[in-house]
């Protein structure tokens, strides 16, 4: 703490901006209202500001220019007020709070010093020159993250300035007041630090800019690698600085990057609504958030249902010992594995020399155009040209002949028989577009009359039908535009590559081991290949797909057909990318060719048997750009929970290096309970003892979705009430009790996390063993765990000192 002289002195300055932010706030108000209701006003009376004359081409050009100058004026006002509204919710968002940092820093060869207060936001004095508080983003404030007090220096557009830090001050203010000042050492004072962290978790993750370390600093202010792998042991607090360097990004860049061009897929729909809120606390626009799942889904969706990486693990971790089991475990691992993926290349390039497979062209119980004669067409193209370049010359081919077959097709008996029934409207369509043809007056003269008698004929006004004759120009018509919508499903499938049998290619891969290496030039098999072989083959043949399969599916589509691009995209933002496979971080490159991509992960909780390892030397990440343009970051101190529990959670990785904050609390707490309803009554008790307490989000953490229901149920018999069960379909995040499967709960946070079965009935193999790491790693403050048998051996082979046990 401060003395009372330095407190006084800046409770006074505190007051000062606090004064010049109301004052400027209530300045900008009625501009800003004033301003919206100019825009508003503009686009009411846009037209009638503007008179429509294109009588002469003065007239016409005087009227373009009109409306340039309104479409100027309007433009300029809808500019004017969004720069004032931004700096009047910058100005209300500092409020509360103005700053939280300070560092006075001399610079090299100046004889002063300047005062640089830190917060969410810029706030510039009224000579528009002076900082009275500088964003955390620009370039100076970087010192406070990165220095001690002594020799420092930061980074700007110009060049590096060097000088001499000779002071770095904390504080926390709220509503215009101070609470707390320290003076530090260190890069973030344990003492702001230890307050933070000690508060309950919230429904939203919040900004950590106040307490950002400088290790987490480095990763947000890096723009010179297109890969950033951040490896982070659990609570570590690498989401949080992913989403402090979006922001970071966005002010940087913001002439020229927008939010909408950094996209972050998340672990789960839920975790969307957990982050959601951080980007704007900063005061910048939400980027786009999606899930590799609806990704999948967006270009399969329509033609093949997908399994979620939830239904397959639920598959791997209940599943255990069912027929077939072994087999589908071999062949997760090994479509999601390098070597498929060379499997698939190599496919894709036998493929250009044999064994394509086309579906063909059939109308009206015909088939107009075969497979073969597809196959014959294709493989006349020169083999030097790419498979997808083939494709869509093949493509062009079947559309040409599909126009010469729409000629011929206008003799055939039934289009006659169309015309028969032709309507009144249909019949009109053809005479405006003979009118098309002729001068207006010729058209009359030529159509008007015989038009009019057929109407008058067909609505029963004349008796006999021959007396009327079409000419042949006006009955080739009429063929032609029967033939031409009858064609037209025949040519948007052809369009849509429709015509290539994609879901046989893949099924074709499935096949003997012989032909399976011949096809992939050599590759080898995995065990349980037959097994594999028919479980993918009866997926398929019901239009579904495996989870394991969908990315390679996709893949040999894309190889096939074209690669699809997204050209805007400029940052890739993956969380929990040890979940990711190969396939899929090969697959978002080549979707976001200009992205940079940022992947923050733990393989401490890769729970996924596809899992990739992100910080080894040949780790796929690392290739996946080059070691030239990738920069690997390592984060191993966990902040989340008390450093009870982080050595509890540590003791269940042997040999993974987690370094706890000293933030302490009460031990891990084991209860036993002699059956499942004894159980649930004591989960029931302590439930609510912790909301008494007032930890107000709390989490029954189960193995799957189906011990979450059995869970849910029990506990409602014990009287629990207000329950949430927390399933892959649950869009937002909240507060209260809630009942969660192990795998969904990744991401995010609770006060307190009781552990439903801690058995070794529910967790023996060590495959489950980084599962109960993940699952036991949501507690910021209580963890608490539950058997009616034996402990998992996980536990059991623990130091007992790092646990308490019921008496």
């Amino acid at each position: 703490m401060v003395n009372e002289k330095d407190w006084q002195q800046e409770q006074e300055r505190l007051d000062l901006v606090t004064k010049k932010l109301r004052s400027e706030i209530a300045e900008l108000e009625p501009a800003v209202a004033g301003l919206r209701d100019q825009v508003a006003d503009i686009r009411k009376r846009f037209w009638e500001e503007v008179t429509i004359n294109t009588s002469t081409h003065e007239d016409f050009e005087e009227t373009f220019y009109s409306i340039k100058q309104q479409e100027a004026l309007l433009s300029e006002r809808e500019r004017s007020h969004r720069q004032r509204m931004q700096r009047w919710k910058n100005m209300k968002r500092l409020l509360p709070s103005p700053y939280f940092g300070r560092v006075d820093f001399q610079e090299d060869g100046l004889s002063f010093s300047e005062q640089i207060y830190i917060g969410v936001s810029s706030f510039v004095g009224e000579d528009d020159i002076s900082f009275l508080v500088y964003d955390w983003r620009t370039p100076i404030a970087s010192m406070y993250y990165d220095s001690l007090p002594g020799k420092s220096a930061y980074e700007t557009p110009g060049g590096r300035v060097s000088g001499t830090m000779l002071l770095k001050r904390q504080y926390q203010i709220r509503n215009g007041q101070l609470q707390n000042v320290f003076d530090t050492s260190v890069t973030i004072g344990d003492e702001l630090l230890q307050q933070v962290l000690g508060k309950g978790a919230d429904a939203q993750m919040k900004s950590i800019v106040a307490t950002i370390q400088k290790e987490q600093n480095a990763i947000i202010r890096n723009v010179k690698s297109r890969m950033l792998i951040v490896q982070g042991a659990a609570g570590s607090g690498k989401t949080s600085a992913a989403l402090q360097r979006v922001a970071y990004l966005l002010y940087k860049y913001r002439n020229t990057l927008k939010a909408d061009q950094i996209v972050l897929f998340s672990p789960n729909p839920m975790f969307n609504s957990y982050v959601s809120t951080v980007l704007p606390e900063l005061g910048e626009e939400n980027m786009q958030q999606t899930t590799f799942q609806e990704y999948l889904e967006h270009w399969l969706g329509s033609t093949l249902s997908v399994e979620n990486p939830f239904g397959q693990i639920e598959y791997v971790l209940t599943s255990t010992g069912a027929q077939g089991y072994d087999a589908r475990l071999s062949g997760i691992r090994y479509k999601t594995s390098e070597a498929f993926l060379s499997a698939i290349q190599n496919y894709a390039q036998w493929l250009g020399k044999e064994g394509m497979l086309f579906r063909g062209i059939r109308f009206r119980e015909r088939e107009l155009i075969t497979a073969e004669q597809m196959e014959s067409q294709f493989y006349s193209y020169d083999n030097s040209i790419r498979l997808a370049n083939r494709v869509s010359l093949l493509r062009e081919w079947l559309l040409r002949e599909l126009t010469t077959l729409a000629r011929k097709e206008q003799e055939a008996h039934w289009v006659q028989d169309e015309i028969d029934y032709l309507d009144n409207e249909q019949y009109a369509e053809a005479y405006s577009t003979l009118r098309k043809k002729y001068q207006p007056e010729e058209a009359v003269l030529h159509f008007n009359e015989q038009y009019r008698e057929l109407l008058e004929e067909m609505q029963g006004e004349e008796d006999d039908d021959s007396d009327f004759r079409m000419q042949d120009e006006e009955e080739e018509l009429l063929r032609r535009m029967i033939v031409k919508e009858s064609f037209k499903p025949l040519i948007r499938d052809v369009k849509r590559l429709k015509f290539i049998d994609v879901n046989g290619l893949y099924d074709q891969l499935f096949g003997e081991e012989v032909d399976y290496r011949e096809m992939t030039n050599g590759i080898e098999v995995p065990g349980h290949w037959p097994e594999i072989c028919v479980q993918t083959k009866e997926k398929l043949s019901r239009h579904e797909l495996f989870y394991e399969d969908a990315t390679p599916f996709l893949y040999l589509k894309e190889l096939v057909e074209g690669v699809r691009t997204n050209m805007e995209v400029r940052h890739l933002f993956i969380d929990e990318g040890q979940d990711y496979s190969p396939f899929q971080f090969l697959f978002l490159k080549r979707l976001f060719p200009r992205a940079s991509m940022t992947v923050l992960g733990d393989f401490g909780q890769a729970i996924f048997p596809q899992a990739t390892n992100l910080h080894e030397a040949k780790s796929p990440l690392i290739q996946l750009y080059g070691e030239g343009e990738t920069s690997l970051f390592r984060l191993v101190r966990s902040y989340r929970s008390t450093s009870e529990i982080v050595k509890f959670t540590k003791a269940l990785l042997p040999g993974e290096e987690i370094v706890p904050f000293e933030r302490s609390g009460r031990k891990p707490y084991l209860s036993k309970a002699g059956n499942g309803v004894m159980r649930a009554a004591r989960i029931g008790e302590d439930l609510a003892a912790l909301q008494a307490e007032g930890f107000d989000s709390i989490a029954v953490i189960t193995k799957t979705a189906a011990e979450s229901r059995e869970a849910l149920e029990a506990l409602r018999i014990q009287g629990c009430g207000a329950l949430r069960l927390i399933t892959e379909e649950t869009l937002t995040f909240e507060k209260g009790v809630m009942v969660i499967p192990s795998y969904l709960a990744k991401g995010v946070e609770f006060d307190a996390v009781l552990i439903y079965d801690a058995s070794s009935r529910a967790y023996s193999r060590e495959s489950e063993r980084k599962l109960f790491y993940t699952a036991c790693t949501r507690a910021m403050h209580r963890l608490q765990l539950y058997t009616t048998g034996n402990w998992t051996p996980y536990i059991e082979s623990m130091d007992p000192s790092l646990y308490e046990v019921e008496q």
